[in-house]
């Protein structure tokens, strides 16, 4: 089995409202994905693009945590991507002024191609570069022989058309949904996943998770035991898909794949920052 995932990395920059000082960390959630894989001993390459303007601090971050990616692919002439995170008093971000950088014209280079061909299964964080790149293998036949997920990440901006049109590559989507489960979205998200024969896993907060099972033609909705937030709720959906893909891929059962999940988003509301502090040590040493 190999396993590929790919999206975005970037530099958060922690602004301190009050005194105009910022902290630089590795983020983005992609990458808080394949922290919790490494960390949890999950095999899999890591597809993504950094600048060569101060790729350093994504280095560190990655070999310190033995994360294995393309060495020939993962530096590009440019800047990396960054984004400016204020954390309000209710320790929820604030985010503005993001930078796209090498991500503005992403595309897989050849040696990343070739991952793909070799690859069974395939993650993506559907930023908009992603998503094109994933339309175009799948236009091609690239992904015929992979089992593809995606995370779908703020499904506000979707219409249900293209999520149709994407989740015709994929086999398993994510949506988190900040909204109710009965709203009319949801539906239209139900109607795709029966039609496309698709499973799309809804995760609605301390509401619970609801799971689409288009080929089977059946749903489950599981409960959430509400947790008092210590830190913040910021990387929890990143931690949960972690946790429900490495038993889903590994064949266990749903429920132990839905078990795992919340476990792990559950832990991630315990820290400041979507990971943990230690997580930064390096880079903040």
């Amino acid at each position: 089995m190999t396993r590929l995932l790919l999206g975005p990395v970037s530099i958060d920059r922690y602004v301190d409202a009050t005194f105009g000082e910022s902290l630089h960390l590795p983020g983005g959630g992609a990458l808080n994905m394949a922290y919790h894989w490494a960390t949890a001993g999950e095999p899999f390459t890591f597809l993504t693009r950094i600048g060569d303007d101060s790729p350093e601090v994504i280095l560190r971050f990655l070999h310190h945590h033995g994360i294995v990616h393309l060495p020939n692919s993962i530096v590009a002439p440019g800047t990396t991507a960054s984004i400016d995170i204020v954390m309000r008093a209710d320790r929820q971000p604030f985010m503005h002024h993001f930078v796209e950088g090498v991500w503005a014209g992403f595309h897989l280079t050849a040696e990343e191609e070739g991952a793909v061909a070799a690859a069974t299964h395939l993650h993506a964080v559907l930023v908009d570069p992603v998503v094109a790149e994933v339309h175009r293998l799948g236009a091609a036949g690239a992904l015929r022989q992979l089992y593809v997920s995606g995370d779908f990440l703020d499904f506000r901006h979707y219409t249900l058309d293209r999520f149709a049109a994407t989740m015709a590559h994929l086999a398993l989507g994510f949506i988190g949904w900040p909204g109710a489960a009965d709203d009319p979205l949801i539906d239209g998200v139900r109607e795709v996943a029966q039609r496309l024969r698709r499973m799309v896993v809804i995760t609605l907060g301390s509401r619970g998770v609801l799971v689409i099972d288009g080929s089977a033609g059946r749903e489950q909705f599981a409960s959430v035991h509400a947790l008092a937030v210590e830190g913040t709720t910021v990387g929890c959906g990143d931690a949960f898909i972690a946790g429900f893909l490495a038993e889903h891929w590994a064949g266990h059962s749903l429920q132990a794949a839905l078990d795992r999940g919340r476990a792990a988003g559950a832990a991630a509301t315990r820290t400041p920052r979507p990971l943990p502090d230690d997580a930064y040590s390096l880079t903040t040493g």
